[in-house]
């Protein structure tokens, strides 16, 4: 997740690989510019954590890759890291400064209170411009809540909201259901710590 701040260098595309590599931290590209990555919150990570083992689960005996958190995705000429993302066949990672998935198929973010519009807003419009990209989730933290974007026909998405720990999401790219109740097992909401 990245946070927008407002001295955000400019750099060449060059510039950045040069720069990512040889960084200990992690930063994303959009437009020329460079946005460091904020840290995560507990909820964020025990639902990425979650994520990361049902896809493992669902994908692990069939020709699909997924990758939590450090796999570079290339939009157009921007280098994004989404929380997940999968691919099924064969994965098209270009190498070289920083590892990066050129043909990523369904990509996931968790949205935390200090970055979802970055997440919802940018993010998700260069998503939704990356041709391989068939769907996208944002993933609530404070509610067992996931918004499901599908591609369908002359690039027109469509969104479906899943709300609820009774629910679950089916991703038609992977063949994979993920019931909300995985997805937020141990996760803690805000007004649950009032009750």
């Amino acid at each position: 997740m990245a946070l927008p701040q407002q001295d955000n260098p400019r750099m060449s595309r060059g510039e950045y690989l040069e720069f990512e590599r040889n960084s200990d931290e992690r930063h994303e590209y959009i437009h020329g510019r460079v946005y460091a990555m904020a840290g995560a919150s507990e909820p964020h990570n025990q639902i990425v954590f979650n994520l990361s083992g049902l896809f493992w689960s669902a994908l692990r005996k069939r020709p699909c890759k997924a990758y939590a958190e450090n796999m570079a995705v290339q939009a157009g000429k921007n280098y994004v890291y989404p929380d997940l993302v999968a691919v099924c066949g064969e994965a098209q990672i270009e190498s070289g400064q920083i590892d990066t998935l050129t043909n990523p198929q369904v990509v996931i973010e968790v949205l935390s209170p200090s970055t979802q519009r970055y997440d919802k807003e940018l993010k998700a419009m260069l998503y939704r411009q990356t041709p391989s990209i068939q769907e996208i989730l944002l993933v609530s933290q404070t509610m067992p809540a996931i918004s499901r974007y599908v591609r369908q026909e002359n690039d027109v998405w469509t969104v479906q909201d899943t709300i609820g720990v009774d629910a679950a999401v089916k991703l038609a790219a992977l063949d994979v259901t993920l019931a909300l109740a995985d997805v937020y097992e141990k996760v803690t909401f805000p007004d649950e710590d009032e009750a």
